[in-house]
Formats: C-alpha cells, sequence, structure tokens
C-alpha cells in the first residue's frame, strides 16, 4: 500500500507543479497582452504636409524622443506611436532647423496635423509659434 500511496503523491505533485506552470505562463502572456494595449491607447501620431524630400524632426527632450523622417514625392509625412505629450515638429538640413513649429500637443489615440508651407531649399527662418 506504501508503494500506491507514493505513486500517487508523486503524480499529484507532478500535477501542482504543471498547473502552477500553466497560471504563471498564462499571467506572462496576460501582462505583455495589457502592454501593448496600453501603448496603443496612450500612444498619438504627427502628420502633415512639409517640403517633398525634406527631413522632419519630432522630438520631445522630456521623454528623450527624437524621430527624422523624410517627406515622401507628395510631401506628406507620418510619425506613429508617440507618447502623449509635447513636441517640437522642425524641418531640418544638414542637421540645422530650418523651420519649426514648438508646442504641438499630441492627445490620445489621435493625430496632430503640422504642415510647413515653404518649398524645399526655400525653408530659412525658425518660426516661433
Amino acid at each position: 500500500m506504501n508503494a500506491s500511496a507514493s505513486t500517487r503523491s508523486g503524480a499529484c505533485r507532478r500535477s501542482v507543479v504543471r498547473n502552477m506552470a500553466l497560471v504563471a505562463i498564462v499571467g506572462i502572456c496576460s501582462a505583455a497582452g495589457s502592454a501593448a494595449v496600453q501603448a496603443a491607447v496612450t500612444t498619438g501620431r504627427v502628420f502633415g504636409q512639409a517640403p517633398a524630400g525634406a527631413t522632419v524632426l519630432v522630438s520631445n527632450p522630456e521623454f528623450g524622443i527624437q524621430r527624422k523622417i523624410t517627406a515622401n514625392a507628395e510631401g506628406r509625412y507620418e510619425v506613429t506611436w508617440l507618447p502623449v505629450g509635447v513636441y517640437t515638429v522642425t524641418v531640418v538640413d544638414n542637421g540645422q532647423p530650418l523651420v519649426k513649429h514648438p508646442s504641438v500637443q499630441l492627445f490620445v489615440d489621435r493625430g496632430s496635423r503640422v504642415d510647413f508651407s515653404c518649398t524645399y531649399g526655400q525653408c530659412s527662418e525658425v518660426a516661433a509659434n
């Protein structure tokens, strides 16, 4: 009878360990999934028109974010997945700011449109918006 009881207790322990591992895996997956949902809900985007081929810099020193993108042939640009906050959007040439729009507010799950009216090679003043 001892051998039979020992076999049952070993099987019971394995079952408990297996169940605990399953609970841990489900918990980890749930946490990862909720982080992705949290990021999707707490981000915004900046989009607009700039000179075709121009480099647009979107920055927020508070978050340490600097994202560069090149406007397409129609002059459109879009920077996504930015944390909600206040950004500066700048047209740059060789690292030098040409036109700047400071204090661009991003809201949860919304976009902020920032247009630059200059043409490529004609952007020369730094806006103080």
